[in-house]
């Protein structure tokens, strides 16, 4: 090794070696978000969102109807499960509906809406014939079907008006009608007054609003003009006022908003009171399921209009806001559906059945709470009423039949594969079921000599 000039060896330094990147801190904050972005992105978010929201609704609605109707059964001298026994069946038959719905193609789902129409109307008429049409709690929209069933028709009505209006929009953008306003509105504000017009024959007022509300819905994803939108707002508005100024129980009915004590006369407002106080007394994790209270004879119609104040008095606000959020979750996906897709008769009818259910649980949960007037229409797919359930899980089948049928969610589907491989003998880029492959190591292993 030559020396230096001093005559010492030259000192060799160590080599430096490149200090590792630091790792850059990422706020957690914005990585949940980046995470919540992707997964609500994916492909079949929306048809997850739409079959698991709407089951645990159901499921969620059965213990409850279970829960509340338990007293109102027993002082019917009837056993304590006969309500629950009623909505289990509906439940049952409203999966077969929800199932055949999500499996038809969308050229049926259009064929089917005018028979779907045509029935409808009929048996909201049959309802106004004498011995044939009930009537329940004051309204005759009911129809015996012998023993303890009965069925409403006009709840068939708003399936009704859907797809048929759905139907109705989508031909007449395909011709390229729309841009005229006589096209707009005729004829489905004609036919839709006149399924109001059978509806409010037997004084149903709520379920009249979600028509109204649907009507509206099919207007606004057709791009009405506002003059020709505000135009028909005021006509129905016009005629609410007068229908609710005519009727002595509506008026008693929009004098108890807001109310927080019994009254005496006309408008006493036990209903509306009694509901705050069950949703006041459930705290923060509720009573316990079944140890409600107001149940017990205090609070009308508890497994029907007013189940969602059970729900509060025995699960708490922790149990109203989870069914507040699955019917947030659900709305959501409906809107993604009718935005994302480009076949106008899935962008109609997937809006409609989303105004239909949104609409109609706002209604609902505004009335329990005391904001709007008590319309008597069900929670959907949560109060008791096979009449009600039934046509809404046919819905919720049309819109999980339009989530798998985006562009994205076929891809997505098509690339899963069962867990277990596919069938005997199914080769793929997988190869074949995984058992088969294990079959085929222990033969190699046993003529080896293995045992």
């Amino acid at each position: 090794m030559p020396g230096s000039r001093t005559g010492r060896p030259p000192v060799q330094r160590a080599v430096r070696r490149p200090a590792a990147p630091r790792a850059s801190r990422v706020n957690p904050l914005r990585r949940f978000y980046t995470r919540a972005h992707r997964a609500w992105d994916r492909p079949l978010t929306a048809y997850y969102l739409i079959l698991g929201g709407s089951l645990l609704i159901i499921v969620l609605g059965l213990v409850m109807v279970y829960s509340a109707s338990q007293i109102t059964a027993l002082q019917m001298s009837l056993p304590g499960s006969f309500f629950f026994r009623k909505q289990f069946l509906a439940a049952c038959i409203g999966g077969v509906l929800l199932f055949v719905a999500s499996r038809m193609p969308v050229k049926l789902h259009r064929a089917l809406a005018y028979p779907i129409l045509a029935g409808a109307v009929f048996m909201m008429a049959l309802v106004q014939v004498p011995g044939i049409g009930m009537s329940v709690n004051g309204n005759q929209n009911w129809i015996s079907l012998g023993g303890s069933f009965q069925i409403q028709p006009s709840e068939f009505g708003k399936l009704a008006l859907v797809l048929w209006g759905a139907d109705l929009m989508a031909r007449k953008q395909e011709k390229r009608l729309l841009n005229q306003w006589k096209h707009m509105l005729v004829p489905l504000v004609p036919v839709s007054f006149l399924l109001l017009g059978l509806i409010m024959l037997g004084g149903d007022m709520g379920t009249a609003i979600i028509l109204t509300a649907i009507l509206f819905g099919l207007l606004w994803l057709a791009g009405a003009p506002t003059r020709l939108f505000a135009g028909v707002l005021s006509i129905a508005g016009a005629l609410g006022v007068i229908l609710i100024k005519t009727s002595p129980n509506r008026m008693a009915r929009l004098a108890c908003i807001g109310a927080t004590e019994p009254r005496s006369g006309v408008a006493d407002c036990w209903q509306a009171v009694h509901g705050i106080y069950a949703l006041a007394s459930g705290g923060l994790f509720g009573s316990g399921l079944g140890a409600s209270v107001e149940k017990w004879g205090q609070l009308p119609e508890a497994h029907t209009d007013f189940i969602f104040a059970v729900t509060g008095e025995e699960l708490g606000l922790a149990g109203t806001l989870s069914v507040l959020a699955l019917f947030a979750a659900l709305g959501y996906a409906g809107i993604r559906v009718a935005g994302r897709t480009e076949d106008p008769f899935v962008r109609y009818a997937a809006g409609g059945v989303t105004t239909w259910i949104t609409a109609q649980a706002v209604i609902n949960i505004g009335a329990v709470l005391g904001l709007l007037p008590i319309a008597g229409v069900p929670l959907p797919l949560f109060s008791y009423g096979g009449s009600a359930l039934l046509p809404t899980m046919f819905a919720i089948g049309l819109l999980i039949a339009f989530a798998r049928d985006e562009p994205a969610a076929r891809a997505a589907l098509a690339m899963r594969q069962p867990r277990f491989g596919r069938k005997r003998g199914a080769g793929g880029p997988q190869g074949p079921r995984r058992w088969n492959t294990m079959r085929r190591r222990a033969s190699a292993a046993r003529s080896s000599g293995e045992r």
